[in-house]
């Protein structure tokens, strides 16, 4: 891969590209896949479209690096925290009433819960 190769200090024919802002939520592509799930934290769990979404942007472009679509908030859900996203308002995540709770956290669970992103990764590769 082209920016591997850079940043190994490798020659290549030209300069790698990569943005840090995903492209997706702009591209008519990934509007039609995010319609098939109205639920956003179950669109993100779905390793197949998180792994198609994270490669629209390669797909269109010939981008050199992607990432990897899922959404900062996931690791809150696994905490447990209540977390949603709401249409026209953008993401709700109730405060943390007892901080102390998240040493009690089971994070074999947390990790459970991430699986299907950690899934998403290995299909994009």
């Amino acid at each position: 891969m082209r920016l591997n190769k850079t940043l190994n200090g490798e020659k290549d024919e030209r300069t790698p590209v990569w943005l840090m802002r995903q492209a997706g939520r702009y591209l008519p592509e990934y509007r039609a896949l995010r319609a098939s799930e109205p639920n956003f934290i179950e669109y993100c769990l779905n390793s197949e479209k998180a792994a198609e979404a994270t490669l629209q942007p390669i797909d269109r472009y010939g981008f050199d690096a992607a990432i990897i679509f899922s959404d900062i908030l996931m690791i809150p859900w696994a905490m447990g925290a209540n977390v949603r996203f709401v249409q026209g308002e953008g993401p709700k995540l109730d405060p943390l009433e007892n901080p102390s709770s998240v040493l009690q956290m089971d994070s074999a669970s947390m990790l459970d819960d991430l699986a299907p992103v950690f899934r998403a990764l290995s299909l994009t590769r």
